[in-house]
């Protein structure tokens, strides 16, 4: 009667309730925080870069709502490439914070790759300590129990949170070793490999770089007990530990894309999912790419390796995978209507 009683709840509340948006400038706590919510409130059209959303700025939150989910968004990524995700999460009554990663986002990308990776987890841990500061959210949130969700370097965000440690040194062996075949996650998004007489000084120059970059071997890490579900989506993951994500100290679910060409599934989110016997493979998603878990995608299609690969279909595709993402929270989170 209780899970009756709740789901009926959630169906009022996604029934009624308007997409609320409330914009968190930085403070001494934490960095900016985009914070998305269930409202009764009536939405308009707001304007952010290129994107269109239709969401009441500043609105109460709805009494309902009590479930955190934190996003870290990709790189260099912005909240606007979740929306999709943020309405499913917020249809299910959720509250949804994408905190904005220091030197790694896109209006600053100025510091990606291991300096970023070390501060996003502390940045995800700060977002939550914001919310649970904030007099709109500070007595209708369960601190508690809080969902997590990371995409592309926001999946390396993801494991990190979920107990994993990385080093910068394994990033460095691992493209010793597999440069040809892992060249994006390697090289970054503006240098590509042709099949043309240039690729063997391309690598040349990659290997040097990557020798002098990523030659730091402490191993990184950090937790917040606060965080009990986890989803890494296409994550970036051949620098951890596998050993250290056995037996993830939350509940943990992975989603890879097959046709990922910036993060090779073998190298990243299927190494993880072998490793991790505890994890739930939530979703293998056959005919995507980088970008299948971005909806919507900027109208150019951002970078080349996000775009949608021949065959999928992303109308049918995104839904599902958001449906996936969505129901594990409410799976796993206590609390929440099924």
């Amino acid at each position: 009667m209780r899970l009756l009683a709740a789901a009926l709840a959630a169906l009022a509340v996604s029934a009624h309730a308007a997409l609320g948006m409330m914009e968190l400038p930085a403070n001494a706590v934490s960095g900016p925080v985009t914070v998305f919510y269930p409202a009764q409130a009536s939405a308009a059209a707001v304007r952010r870069g290129v994107f269109t959303l239709e969401a009441a700025a500043d609105a109460v939150p709805a009494a309902t709502s009590s479930r955190l989910i934190v996003i870290s968004h990709g790189s260099p990524g912005s909240p606007w490439v979740h929306l999709d995700l943020v309405r499913a999460l917020v249809d299910a009554g959720f509250t949804v914070a994408l905190p904005e990663h220091q030197g790694d986002n896109y209006k600053d990308d100025s510091e990606p790759g291991p300096p970023a990776w070390r501060r996003r987890p502390l940045e995800v841990s700060r977002a939550i300590d914001r919310l649970a500061h904030e007099p709109a959210f500070a007595t209708r949130l369960d601190f508690s129990h809080v969902g997590m969700f990371g995409m592309s370097a926001g999946g390396h965000t993801a494991l990190t949170l979920a107990g994993g440690r990385w080093s910068p040194s394994r990033l460095r062996d691992h493209c010793r070793k597999n440069l040809a075949d892992d060249f994006s996650a390697c090289a970054g998004p503006s240098v590509a490999l042709t099949g043309g007489v240039f690729d063997g000084a391309k690598k040349l120059v990659v290997q040097i770089i990557n020798d002098r970059k990523f030659d730091d071997a402490s191993w990184y890490g950090h937790v917040d007990s606060r965080i009990v579900a986890v989803v890494a989506g296409v994550p970036f993951a051949a620098d951890f530990d596998p050993e250290s994500l056995r037996q993830p100290q939350v509940a943990l679910a992975l989603i890879s894309a097959a046709k990922d060409r910036w993060l090779v599934p073998k190298f990243h989110s299927d190494a993880i999912a072998a490793a991790c016997g505890a994890c739930e493979r939530l979703m293998n998603v056959e005919t995507g790419g980088h970008g299948a878990l971005l909806g919507p995608l900027p109208p150019s299609g951002g970078f080349d390796l996000v775009a949608d690969p021949p065959g999928f279909d992303r109308a049918t595709q995104v839904p599902l995978i958001n449906k996936a993402i969505t129901r594990f929270f409410q799976k796993t989170l206590p609390g929440t209507a099924m």
